[in-house]
């Protein structure tokens, strides 16, 4: 069961530029200042990407390789799939998700706009409301 994390895609604006990003070539690719402790763990695992405090989207995780200024890259599959939209607080970098709490993939033919908005779910989860 790998380990995922999550990430704010806080320069893609949109789900639609985020797709254009990651899906552009043969691979993505993320620099971060640190290795994840547990990034043998993350082989096999994805990046769950959040937009308006909500995550939408996964990039599956290939790889992990230093660079030269001793920073890190994260390679990704070039796919974004999108997930059920599931509200979830800002943070900054990046945190684990375990497989058992991310989100499901959307099937074919269900449209992300169908979920509410990732801040009012949040609000009326917080209310009991569902």
């Amino acid at each position: 069961m790998p380990l995922s994390m999550t990430k704010i895609a806080y320069r893609s604006g949109s789900l639609e530029n985020l797709r254009a990003w990651v899906e552009r070539g043969d691979r993505a690719e993320m620099t971060t200042r640190y290795l994840p402790k547990r990034h043998e763990e993350m082989i096999g695992g994805s990046l769950y990407w959040i937009l308006d405090h909500t995550i939408k989207a996964r990039s599956p995780i290939s790889e992990f390789e230093q660079r030269p200024d001793g920073r890190w890259t994260i390679w990704l599959e070039p796919k974004l799939i999108l997930v059920y939209p599931t509200p979830k607080r800002a943070h900054q970098g990046w945190r684990y998700l375990a497989e058992e709490n991310a989100p499901r993939d959307l099937a074919e033919g269900e449209v992300v706009g169908d979920a509410m908005p990732g801040r009012l779910a949040g609000k009326l989860s917080k209310l009991g409301l569902i």
